[in-house]
């Protein structure tokens, strides 16, 4: 009998293993793509795969993360970049992100249902931030105190969560880089917070498939304060 429990947990380890080799080799190849990715086509075929893992894993909540990212990655499409062009036209903005703030969260709820620990939720609560942010940029003016809110609310959280989340700060920093000096924002006062979001990402221990995003665009914008 002890024979027979030994070959089973033996065999039974072996399948494990052999289920997370093919798991981190999927996600592996997934980011992969979403880094190459440059089309709003590119990023729903993206997104779609990170979800089939998550819903193939079952246990796992950094394919729902990545999936929401993507999709995120996508939104900002809808919006001029800094050479003032919108790579993507929607013919009713409005509800174009509404709709797509619904899949972002909708996949975030199955990643927070999965998340174990305070540094993985603050990390699905920075997606919720831009979700709740792409939103509001559709109207500001109308919908700062809706959206703006619950996009502050959301980092306000994540900072709670994981006080040395770099994303949160570099979230934070654009926020504050984008809001008129009257009104509390600017160069000026956003530039100390991409300061600590670029000295958070360069301290930040790198654990494989787990966010690691956003050093470079922290980088960027702490540069473009001194402009």
């Amino acid at each position: 009998m002890k024979q027979l429990l030994l070959s089973a947990t033996i065999l039974l380890s072996v399948a494990v293993h052999a289920q997370s080799d093919r798991y981190v080799s999927a996600m592996k190849q997934n980011l992969t793509q979403f880094d190459s990715a440059k089309t709003a086509a590119d990023l729903e075929t993206a997104a779609a795969s990170f979800q089939r893992i998550g819903d193939a894993e079952k246990t796992q909540w950094l394919p729902y993360y990545w999936a929401a990212l993507v999709l995120a990655t996508e939104g900002w499409k809808y919006y001029p970049n800094e050479k003032g062009v919108t790579e993507v036209k929607a013919d009713d903005l409005s509800a174009t992100m509404t709709a797509l703030a619904g899949r972002i969260n909708g996949l975030l709820d199955k990643a927070d249902a999965l998340a174990t620990d305070d540094t993985a939720k603050s990390e699905i609560l920075t997606i919720r931030n831009m979700a709740a942010t792409q939103q509001m940029l559709v109207d500001p003016q109308s919908r700062y105190m809706t959206f703006g809110a619950e996009a502050g609310n959301d980092l306000t959280k994540a900072m709670k969560l994981n006080p040395n989340n770099p994303r949160v700060y570099y979230l934070q920093g654009m926020s504050v880089f984008g809001t008129p000096e009257q009104f509390g924002g600017g160069k000026t006062k956003a530039k100390p917070i991409f300061q600590k979001a670029v000295d958070l990402g360069k301290a930040e221990q790198q654990k494989p498939l787990y966010p690691h995003w956003g050093l470079d665009m922290s980088q960027a914008m702490l540069a473009a304060c001194d402009q």
